[in-house]
């Protein structure tokens, strides 16, 4: 969401950018004796020295670093994504596996020139190292490909590191082969339902990927930190194990742990008080030139109010909420906690969000969870709130948000609310940190409400691009969450309340509501046609209810009226 005076600038995806959102990661083949790691300086401790970087964008840093003493550091500016490429030596009608270590900003990995097809992979900005890999086969006559890294204009720097193309020796030199690694450590459950169970543990060095073992059977591959188990039957003990993987083989299994699963089916534990169909509305805490609004002033269309924005605090993870009295003409604290008690006697929810285009949070490890967990419960002790809505713009991390949320639905109990406001980039597949803690959190997960706007083109669920500002990107899109996990319940449609309320991707009301008649009776739909109905999908949520007020509250009488009126 905008922060005071800014709106979210747009980001432009071409048709081919998004295809690459479809690619998967491939898996890494059976190694040979002679396959050798064929990228020189792979770990960058001679700095850039065999790396050519767009635009003076690239450097190396002693922090943070992968492995060793250096990692590289790049940054894109303007027009320039921060590109950084090396040429190397390959063998022709070969196979290799492409991969690195990298952690910040958007970072793409990928090779051209390969004589067949070219490949690449990406990952959203991720607050910890993560892997990156894939695979290419050489051409007859190719003797050398280009490996590049890049970031995504507009965004934060990222970081690389332990560059591998492994495969036959090329005979340019490179690095030493990779070693198998070692057994992961820190295996945990993080979240169950009546039929999953979502596990995390700890980053393995050199590792391409890890196995997820169910009672000493292999049941799914990933290439990240972490995994959600499904198809598990309610209310039955399961035992986990973890192996890490690379080119050189597969390490010892990890310590056991057991989970159960829940016992009865469903997602959505914290949607007590709320209607079938609800309307999520942020109220802003600042001036921008919507509306100026007190809580009082929010229309009974809205079930869900977000206070936008609780701010960091010096301490990891904690967070706190100060209101703008001058900025809002006068509002008192005394009367924002009034104000906050009569929605509530009229049956809203008023939660506190944390994040926004410029927020700051990072919740990385145990103990800045505890601190977001701790900070957030005292926020609802001071002001009344009903809980928190995760507007984390700059990434999140899965493991440790789901350990914070879990944390503070112990303290606060069963009526506790979590929303979550995620981008459209954030939503385009279960690996991404905020569809992996959404799922991480499915039985007390209120709602995710995906800002359908400020994106560009996407990927739908059927695989084709679609523009925002359509119909078709509304539904093509909630279908991805709506087969990827999510509870129909737990999925609303997050769009601008006015053309001032984004940078792009407004869509008039009329559109929001054929898209929601589209996904619960497909009706009013556009080219894209849901395979099934969800008539049991939660509704909508608009930014922000100040510029719907400026608009004479045209968004929410008509959408709000329609969501409401849904069977």
């Amino acid at each position: 969401m905008p922060r005071p005076g800014r709106l979210r600038p747009l980001r432009i995806w071409s048709g081919a950018v998004a295809a690459a959102l479809a690619l998967s990661f491939a898996g890494t083949g059976q190694a040979s004796a002679a396959d050798v790691n064929n990228a020189k300086n792979a770990g960058f401790e001679a700095g850039l020295g065999s790396w050519t970087c767009s635009a003076g964008s690239g450097t190396a840093v002693s922090s943070p670093v992968h492995s060793g003493s250096a990692a590289l550091k790049a940054t894109p500016a303007g027009q320039d994504n921060a590109q950084c490429t090396q040429s190397v030596a390959v063998k022709p009608n070969s196979t290799y596996t492409l991969s690195a270590w990298v952690q910040g900003g958007y970072t793409y990995l990928g090779a051209t020139g390969t004589g067949t097809t070219d490949v690449s992979t990406w990952t959203p900005d991720t607050s910890g190292w993560k892997q990156l890999s894939t695979t290419f086969t050489t051409g007859s006559s190719t003797t050398s490909v280009t490996v590049y890294l890049h970031g995504w204009y507009g965004q934060a720097a990222y970081y690389a590191d332990d560059v591998s193309v492994y495969g036959p020796d090329g005979g340019g030199g490179g690095d030493p082969a990779p070693t198998v690694p070692a057994a992961p450590t820190g295996l945990s459950a993080t979240g169950t339902t009546s039929s999953s169970v979502s596990l995390a543990w700890n980053t393995v060095s050199n590792a391409t990927g890890y196995d997820v073992y169910r009672g000493g059977t292999e049941v799914t591959s990933v290439t990240g930190t972490s995994a959600t188990v499904t198809g598990l039957s309610a209310s039955t003990s399961y035992s986990f194990q973890v192996t890490a993987v690379n080119a050189a083989g597969e390490s010892p299994k990890s310590a056991t742990v057991t989970a159960t699963t829940a016992g009865t089916g469903g997602g959505g534990g914290s949607g007590s008080g709320l209607p079938k169909h609800a309307v999520t509305g942020y109220w802003q805490n600042f001036d921008n030139g919507a509306t100026v609004q007190k809580i009082s002033d929010v229309p009974s269309q809205y079930d869900i109010i977000a206070v936008a924005f609780a701010d960091a605090t010096t301490t990891p993870g904690a967070v706190t909420f100060n209101l703008d009295s001058a900025g809002l003409g006068g509002y008192t604290a005394d009367q924002f906690k009034a104000d906050i008690r009569a929605k509530q006697a009229a049956g809203k929810k008023v939660v506190v969000s944390v994040g926004g285009q410029n927020g700051t949070v990072s919740v990385s490890d145990p103990t800045s969870a505890a601190n977001f967990a701790g900070s957030v419960y005292s926020l609802m002790q001071t002001y009344g709130f009903d809980g928190v809505d995760i507007d984390l713009e700059n990434g999140i991390n899965a493991t440790y948000m789901s350990q914070a949320l879990r944390t503070l639905s112990q303290k606060a109990g069963p009526s506790l609310i979590i929303t979550m406001a995620p981008q459209t980039i954030d939503m385009q597949s279960t690996s991404a940190g905020y569809f992996q803690t959404a799922l991480n959190i499915k039985d007390i997960l209120t709602v995710v409400n995906t800002q359908y706007y400020n994106s560009g083109s996407m990927l739908g669920c059927d695989g084709k691009v679609y523009s925002q500002g359509s119909v078709d990107f509304l539904t093509a899109l909630a279908c991805i969450q709506l087969e990827g996990g999510l509870a129909p319940s737990q999925v609303g449609l997050g769009v601008p309340a006015s053309p001032s309320g984004a940078g792009s991707g407004y869509v008039s009301p009329t559109v929001v509501n054929n898209a929601l008649d589209c996904l619960t009776k497909l009706t009013n739909c556009g080219s894209f046609k849901p395979s099934r109905t969800y008539p049991d999908l939660r509704g909508a949520m608009t930014w922000s209810t100040n510029w719907d007020a400026a608009a004479g509250n045209t968004w929410s009488n008509t959408v709000g009226a329609h969501v409401h009126a849904l069977p």
